[in-house]
């Protein structure tokens, strides 16, 4: 039948990020693959904001991506995370929680990530 899933994973580059007002920054790889490095996905992920500061958003950009972490060296179905601050007007400082949904053959998988946030004018 299927294979079994390896590895479902939001790479980050970083834990900690600083955005100013109008940045958007690509913050990591989202995939889901088998033993063989082979994609499980059917759809792109999706990514929530469970908690965060004002002014954050995220969202997934459809991508082809290498899960080099897993030893993978042929790009597979993902998405890249993408962080966007806009119209902040002070200085904050503070934990945002993501949860990435993944779709999947044998249904959908939820991941979260914690990331702190400082966001300036």
């Amino acid at each position: 039948m299927g294979a079994s899933a390896r590895a479902q994973t939001i790479h980050m580059s970083v834990s900690d990020i600083a955005l100013k007002n109008g940045e958007n920054i690509e913050f990591g790889d989202v995939y889901f693959i088998a033993a063989n490095c082979s994609s499980l996905l059917t759809a792109t992920p999706e990514v929530e904001i469970v908690d965060g500061p004002p002014g954050v958003a995220v969202t997934v950009k459809r991508a082809m991506v290498v899960p080099r972490f897993y030893g993978c060296a042929k790009p597979v179905a993902g998405g890249k995370i993408m962080i966007a601050a806009k119209d902040v007007e002070d200085y904050s400082y503070s934990r945002m929680v993501l949860r990435v949904t993944y779709k999947t053959r044998s249904g959908n998988w939820q991941r979260s990530q914690h990331i702190n946030v400082a966001l300036f004018p």
